[in-house]
């Protein structure tokens, strides 16, 4: 007998059905684009893409078990359950958000749209579902495990970060706080930190490579080589971006690998409007105000994407 009893299918809003809900309509919205220079036929493309998707999605799932529909939004509240099978709809940061919240769940990645689409994330399109899913109840699918970064505060708050991990102020004003990594610890007055996973090592973090490397090049240095992990890595890369150097601040921390075991730590010395905030979701954040002390290093939990 199966120990899966239900097929959650996390969904999310095209750019179409976001513009409908703001201007009411879809004529209302399709003025909003066309008078601004935009090619309204474009949105409309995608959201057939998906809406077709989705009946291809509906029809194959069809397997006896309950199949319930979740919007993203409501991704970061609902409680999945050890018996349930994960069936995200792409894109690819839709794996990201929902892959904090899993558990060890298993999640089948749909590429609802591949000529859009690249996928890196997304091996399955909506006719391969049927089978993958199949292969998650029978306990035969292939799974790779993906780590994930934890920010962890001494209140018990915790938060997962798929991608990356930015600590900082919600404003372009610098973000204040103490750094300590091994038995090195500074004040710094920076941009934030930015924490990244293997998985997110070709994203936010290889811009700040390539910024590095650019500014580098413009002053004569050497770039050196950006950094990439492999998704199941359990080291962490941290870099400090823009850190000032003052009477009050160093910058002889601002760049290094988080050992799997270890922990960066931050204290903050911002009055207010410091966060923490994952995946470049700032609604999904922690305070991070004076007297907060965060611990950040490689989770236990680990991310289940099911690829064959």
């Amino acid at each position: 007998m199966s120990a899966f009893e239900k097929i959650v299918l996390v969904t999310r809003k095209t750019r179409l059905a976001q513009l409908v809900e703001r201007f009411n309509t879809r004529g209302q919205a399709k003025f909003f684009i066309e008078h601004a220079g935009g090619d309204f036929a474009d949105y409309v493309r995608e959201d057939d893409a998906y809406t077709r998707s989705l009946e291809v999605l509906h029809r194959h799932l069809d397997l006896g078990l309950i199949v319930q529909q979740v919007d993203r939004s409501y991704v970061p509240t609902f409680l999945f359950a050890r018996s349930d099978v994960i069936v995200a709809v792409g894109q690819d940061g839709l794996v990201a958000n929902v892959a904090k919240y899993a558990g060890a769940q298993p999640i089948v990645a749909i590429n609802p749209d591949p000529d859009r689409f690249d996928g890196v994330l997304l091996p399955f399109g909506p006719a391969d579902a049927r089978a993958a899913v199949s292969r998650v109840i029978d306990d035969k699918a292939a799974v790779r495990e993906i780590t994930l970064a934890e920010a962890r505060l001494a209140d018990g708050q915790r938060l997962l970060a798929f991608n990356d991990l930015f600590v900082g102020a919600r404003s372009h004003v610098s973000a204040r706080y103490t750094i300590e990594m091994g038995d090195r610890r500074e004040a710094q007055s920076s941009s934030g930190v930015l924490v990244s996973t293997g998985a997110g090592s070709t994203g936010w973090l290889s811009s700040v490579f390539n910024m590095a490397a650019a500014v580098s090049t413009f002053t004569g240095g050497s770039a050196g080589t950006p950094l990439h992990l492999g998704w199941d890595d359990r080291r962490l890369v941290y870099v400090v971006r823009e850190p000032f150097a003052s009477r009050h601040s160093r910058t002889t921390i601002t760049a290094g690998v988080i050992a799997a075991g270890e922990d960066l730590v931050l204290e903050s010395q911002m009055p207010a409007g410091g966060v923490i905030f994952s995946d470049g979701v700032e609604a999904d954040a922690l305070a991070f105000n004076s007297g907060s002390i965060v611990h950040i290093g490689a989770s236990r939990q680990c991310t289940r994407l099911v690829i064959a």
